[in-house]
């Protein structure tokens, strides 16, 4: 028996050096399958609204990305990045699965396929249940659970979305995925405040009310709407009164752009309930509904916690400066001309739009910046000390 451990041990080690050579190979795959539903998504709401791209004007894939401008947004960007970024978390080869099928799904999408990218939606959403269950299993705590929640959500909405349900059904369950991962997040960052009594049970009447608008949607397009936006207002007021970025915006660095990124895009989450719920009222309100809540809020999320998660997930450390609030500024004044100055429409809303989408390059010109001048400097003072 002694004589053959050897051998297993070699064994052990070609099996588990083939899978880290794959794992090497699939990071360039999901960083490009990102890529290409961050940028065809973009592409796809800027034709929506009219902006002509030259250099894609008569493309069939720009029609198909208008089409799918949310699907690709919210699951094939923002859902494989979430998904690669809980991957690493539960330290699980098995957990990329997610990921990379929801970028494969979103690809199919863009290429013509769409009922095999909407399935390929709901087996990855399944698979990150899968995963969020794991989670929940190691740590059993109430933002682990609304994390799992989320996942649901998310599963929900791609199962009506490959059902062939309208966007008034599926838009809901996308955005409460959205909302409830970063409800999660921020749950237990307030760990490190003292809360006042009934705050997390009032957090949960409000994510309880959230699911129901979502769910009441697709059978009353007016109370579910009415409700879903009513609980996105209540969830902005409640994570302005009990967030910690009340307290660490009065910090410096990173602590206070973070909580500068956080207390804007509450700001418009809760200027996006407001138009949500108006729109389900029947007034032109659905533009500033969406994109308040997914520009304004959402993405001003991702600006916010890009420093810290990078580092994390892709092992790429970042020089934070002042240069960090130029493309979340640029975020905020673009929305305000889409949605202020274009709110009736015209060419305002395509110029804000433009300007959207421009934000959002900059920021991440401004990463690859970061990332170059942290090398830079550290390079510098290791070459110092030797």
């Amino acid at each position: 028996m002694k004589l053959a451990r050897p051998a297993i041990t070699q064994a052990r080690g070609r099996r588990s050096a083939a899978p880290s050579w794959l794992a090497v190979a699939a990071r360039p795959l999901l960083l490009a399958l990102v890529a290409l539903a961050l940028l065809a998504g973009i592409s796809g709401g800027l034709a929506r609204l009219g902006v002509a791209l030259p250099a894609a004007a008569d493309a069939a894939w720009l029609g198909r990305a208008a089409l799918a401008h949310a699907a690709l947004m919210i699951c094939g960007f923002l859902g494989t990045v979430i998904g690669i970024e809980r991957a690493v978390a539960v330290k699980l080869r098995a957990a990329f699965v997610a990921p990379f099928v929801t970028g494969l799904g979103a690809a199919c999408l863009l290429f013509g396929y769409s009922a095999a990218g909407a399935w390929l939606g709901v087996l990855a959403a399944a698979a990150f249940c899968a995963v969020n269950l794991v989670v929940l299993q190691r740590q059993r705590a109430a933002h682990t659970a609304l994390l799992l929640v989320g996942a649901l959500a998310w599963l929900i909405g791609n199962l009506l979305f490959a059902a062939g349900q309208d966007s008034t059904a599926v838009l809901p369950w996308w955005f409460a995925f959205l909302l409830l991962t970063i409800a999660a997040e921020r749950l237990e960052m307030t760990r490190l405040m003292r809360r006042r009594p009934g705050a997390q049970g009032s957090l949960y009447a409000i994510l309880s009310a959230l699911l129901l608008g979502a769910g009441l949607s697709a059978l009353s397009p007016v109370s579910g709407g009415v409700m879903f936006g009513t609980a996105l207002a209540l969830l902005a007021l409640w994570l302005i009164g009990f967030d910690i970025a009340r307290r660490t915006v009065f910090t410096h660095g990173l602590s206070r752009y973070m909580a500068l990124c956080l207390l804007g895009g509450y700001g418009w989450l809760a200027l996006a309930g407001v138009a949500w719920a108006a729109t389900a009222l029947g007034w032109p309100a659905r533009d500033a509904a969406l994109h308040a809540l997914g520009l304004g809020f959402i993405v001003s999320m991702m600006m916010g916690h890009a420093p810290v998660i990078l580092p994390a997930v892709a092992r790429v450390k970042l020089q934070f400066g002042l240069f960090f609030y130029v493309p979340l500024a640029a975020l905020h004044l673009s929305l305000i001309v889409r949605l202020g100055f274009g709110l009736s429409g015209g060419p305002l809303r395509a110029v804000g739009a433009t300007f959207n989408a421009a934000a959002i390059a900059l920021f991440a010109a401004t990463v690859v910046g970061a990332a170059v001048a942290w090398r830079i400097q550290h390079g510098a003072a290791s070459a110092t000390q030797t």
